[in-house]
């Protein structure tokens, strides 16, 4: 009987399996765009957007990446966006429906009189998969889009229920409750260049108040590649070493930080921190005494947190930097600005000021170390060359670097400066100045920069060659991917978010070799944890796929030394570290694709089998059994969207 029981509970598994895996999932950005369907892990990629389009085509508006401020939410398998294009608001609903289906409803309301040509529905089709696609309406013989105008345009005339792209590797198919008329324009965003099909939702003017829903299928299809992948390592060239992971700690929220930041120090294996300095709390009026008014038992309620912050890290043997956001009103010009003012963020400092912003900065250090027994590695403003929220120019930079850090060698300090901790890594000139000053060199700790944007290689290669020029190591000072993902948190527990953050630390390990990337944050703000009423779930505290990506990448051993390694697979990133003289290695790889066959080359013959663990939407650093290595190559099968690391054993 309990052998008998096991047969058919198997064989309902398998079923269930066989079933899941029919199905597949449409990736919806927090904005409400679709960047493609998967199927068997792999994204048939084309990208969506909600189009207000003006009179005459003059000017288009459409949802995008910070150009609106949307909610998101997930109910099962639909997943829903709520925002506004000017005096639009709109929802959006994608539900998965089937094995490369997604189900679309869209409802619009104008909060006002609206005067355009009309709402569309866009798709971008790119252009180096769909060049030479057929379009379909209904049963009708297809048109290739790059025929004639005049032959397209008169094809196009014909209103139709269904729409089908169709290239020999990609189909992409659209059906509508009634018939339509659909645009098609070409179009570039981002140096990409698209086919962009307009779908129109509404024509004409609109009225306050009015309501309009439409409903329409997606269907996506196309080759899955199963190609297997050769990964050639090269353990003869070695680079800067990787510490692990670190983690911002800027308290924000009483009530839930907390156990966010005792389940991560308690559960990952933590190397650098970062703290805020409140200086506007800390020192508000320029005729006082900071460290009197402190040691009268009128240290500010966040002050003494923060610093308490700082403490647990340092007596936890874990460096420290701390960073200033908010400035006292005495300290910069004009009004304080805590928001763009005409697109501008930020205060500069007073340059009349320098020496009383020092010595404030300086007796922050100073009381730190004297009550909390906390000594300061690194400083900086930050975000200063975007205002967030002090501005600085590259000059302004290099001057505070350079005086700030010799003001603070007299003091007796070994606090230094921190290079850039830059907003975004593509505003990397901003640190050029310094670079070229030798003047700033000897207060230089590190070259840092946040990882919000600017992503492509050529840009992160940039610091990379700061860090290398000076000879200096490099930190990630704020990693992740969207800044402003804070006002929906619910994209933290998509796949989507959870891969698209592991693909860019790996990437970033292995162009940049940072000797840590610091989490943004290991508090409730971008928690990697869900429930304890972090971001209003009431549910227990958990771990989410993010934290165990985390947790594998705080996993390499410590000290590795970056390594080459090259994947013969453009959707497969991988970074590389190792020790030659004590044989230990690891190779970190994000899968954006299928599951396939890899082997790995390059791997030392005294290296006999690697340990793996994998983390994806269901496996939570899931340890497989060891892959044996053969004449330094090991072979293995690679999960579909997944983070996988390999060791040395």
């Amino acid at each position: 009987m309990t052998k008998y029981f096991f047969k058919i509970s198997l064989a309902f598994g398998l079923l269930l399996i066989s079933f899941q895996s029919l199905f597949s999932q449409a990736e919806v950005e927090p904005w409400g765009n679709i960047t493609g369907i998967r199927i068997d892990g792999q994204l048939m990629e084309f990208e969506s957007n909600i189009s207000v389009v003006q009179k005459d085509w003059v000017k288009v508006t459409a949802t995008g990446k910070e150009r609106q401020r949307p909610k998101f939410s997930r109910n099962g398998d639909a997943q829903m966006v709520s925002s506004n294009i000017d005096s639009l608001s709109f929802t959006e609903t994608v539900t998965d429906a089937g094995r490369g289906v997604a189900n679309v409803n869209v409802q619009l309301t104008p909060k006002s009189n609206m005067s355009v040509e009309g709402i569309y529905y866009t798709f971008m089709l790119p252009v180096d998969d769909y060049a030479d696609a057929g379009v379909q309406l209904d049963n009708s013989k297809a048109v290739k889009l790059n025929a004639s105008e005049s032959a397209l345009n008169n094809y196009l005339q014909t209103a139709a229920k269904s729409i089908q792209f169709i290239t020999p590797k990609h189909q992409l198919k659209v059906m509508f409750e009634d018939p339509v008329n659909i645009i098609i324009k070409s179009g570039t965003d981002k140096n990409k260049k698209f086919i962009q099909v307009f779908v129109p939702l509404q024509k004409g003017d609109l009225e306050k108040g009015q309501t309009i829903a439409k409903t329409f299928s997606v269907t996506a299809s196309g080759s899955v590649d199963k190609k297997p992948i050769i990964l050639t390592l090269n353990t003869a060239i070695s680079g800067r070493p990787f510490k692990g992971l670190g983690g911002n700690f800027r308290l924000q929220n009483p009530r839930v930080d907390p156990q966010v930041i005792d389940y991560c120090l308690k559960n990952l294996r933590v190397v650098w921190g970062r703290v805020e300095m409140p200086w506007r709390q800390w020192h508000p009026v320029l005729d006082s005494s900071p460290i009197i008014q402190a040691k009268a038992g009128k240290l500010n309620a966040h002050v003494k947190e923060s610093m308490e912050m700082a403490q647990r890290l340092y007596k936890m043997g874990i460096p420290v930097i701390l960073t200033a956001w908010f400035p006292p009103a005495w300290a910069v010009t004009g009004p304080l600005s805590f928001r763009p003012a005409n697109g501008i963020w930020g205060n500069p400092l007073d340059q009349t000021k320098t020496n009383e912003i020092y010595k404030s900065i300086a007796d922050y250090i100073q009381y730190l170390k004297d009550e909390y027994g906390v000594e300061i590695t690194d400083f900086s403003f930050n975000e200063s060359d975007l205002g967030i929220n002090i501005r600085q120019t590259g000059d302004e930079h290099a001057k505070l670097i350079r005086e700030l850090g010799a003001y603070l060698a007299t003091r007796g300090f070994k606090t230094k400066m921190l290079l850039g901790d830059n907003s975004d890594a593509n505003t990397y000139t901003f640190v050029d100045p310094a670079i070229a000053d030798p003047a700033t060199h000897p207060y230089i700790g590190y070259v840092s920069f946040h990882s919000w944007r600017g992503w492509d290689s050529t840009t992160l290669q940039k610091w990379d060659d700061a860090a290398t020029k000076l000879n200096i190591p490099l930190l990630v000072g704020e990693g992740s991917t969207d800044a402003a993902a804070w006002a929906y948190p619910a994209i933290f527990q998509e796949q989507t978010y959870a891969l698209k953050e592991i693909n860019l630390y790996t990437r970033i390990l292995a162009i940049c070799k940072p000797e840590s990337i610091l989490q943004w944050q290991l508090t409730s703000d971008y928690s990697p944890l869900a429930g304890g009423g972090v971001a209003g779930d009431t549910g227990a505290l958990r771990p989410t796929q993010r934290f165990w990506n985390l947790k594998q990448l705080a996993s390499i051993p410590e000290g590795l030394k970056a390594m080459p390694i090259r994947s013969s697979a453009a959707n497969v990133s991988c970074a590389a570290l190792g020790d030659n003289d004590k044989g230990v290695y690891s190779i970190q790889l994000v899968n954006n694709a299928s599951s396939r066959h890899v082997t790995v080359t390059g791997l030392p013959k005294k290296v006999k089998s690697l340990r793996m663990f994998v983390t994806t939407k269901k496996l939570s650093m899931q340890e497989g059994k060891l892959v044996p290595v053969v004449n330094g190559k090991a072979t293995f099968i690679l999960e579909a969207t997944s983070y996988t690391s390999l060791e040395s054993k």
